[in-house]
């Protein structure tokens, strides 16, 4: 089952006097239960294409159907639904209030999808126990290392069960031991069905993608099933 399909996507940036395309025509489509990474250099639009599958950005021309739905027929509210509870959003920063528990942190988008407050509790203690963090529920950011406040981040995209999650950079902040535990997590999720879809700009990275979606220049290079899958690798310590 096809959850997101674009056709001939293209976005236009005006930059004063100059147009900026950062994509030009690109037409991929995703099925439900996917691994998938867009590859890229910086400013191949790898970026700007999720954000556009993630309903944060609009599309300058083409089609783009997310649950067999033509994302553009949609309302403010609709669209604001959809990035709320069809799409779990795991940053490169982690973009966790500095101040709020792991649990509060966690519980946030069930906030605005008006679940009481009971429930939000239990569901956001069950997502943190699903990356293993059951046990730092009470702890703030700031008590907490890169890789756990990533997990905490992980958990907060989980919490509302969204049909894809959607991961900037999952590792860009992150040390190579703590970026693998990461990728394996990730794993897991896929192994439990989740479609996860991430962008990257490092090989080793998207080699945990069972299928790469190489940009450049605003258009796709190539989109292959990626034959070297890449699982738990041993780490030198540290």
């Amino acid at each position: 089952m096809k959850i997101i399909e674009t056709q001939n996507i293209s976005k236009i940036y005006i930059m004063g006097t100059t147009e900026v395309r950062a994509l030009q025509s690109v037409s991929i489509s995703i099925d439900k239960g996917e691994y998938v990474a867009f590859m890229g250099p910086s400013g191949s639009g790898k970026s700007t294409l999720m954000n556009i599958v993630g309903c944060l950005d609009t599309p300058s021309g083409g089609t783009y159907m997310l649950n067999n739905q033509l994302v553009s027929d949609m309302t403010e509210n609709e669209l604001a639904e959809v990035r709320n509870k069809e799409i779990g959003f795991v940053f490169q920063t982690f973009n966790l209030l500095p101040r709020a528990t792991a649990l509060e942190n966690v519980a946030l988008p069930l906030i605005y999808a008006g679940y009481p407050k009971s429930e939000r509790e239990e569901m956001a203690m069950t997502a943190l126990e699903n990356v293993g963090l059951a046990d730092r529920w009470h702890h703030r950011p700031n008590e907490l290392s890169g890789g756990q406040r990533q997990r905490v981040a992980i958990a907060r995209a989980l919490v509302n069960n969204p049909s894809i999650i959607l991961a900037d950079e999952p590792t860009g902040n992150l040390d190579s031991k703590t970026s693998y535990d990461i990728m394996n997590l990730f794993q897991e999720l896929h192994d439990k069905g989740n479609t996860i879809i991430m962008v990257t700009h490092e090989d080793d990275i998207a080699h945990y993608a069972h299928r790469i979606i190489r940009l450049r220049d605003g258009l796709v290079e190539w989109d292959r099933k990626n034959e070297n899958i890449s699982r738990s690798k041993p780490v030198a310590a540290h």
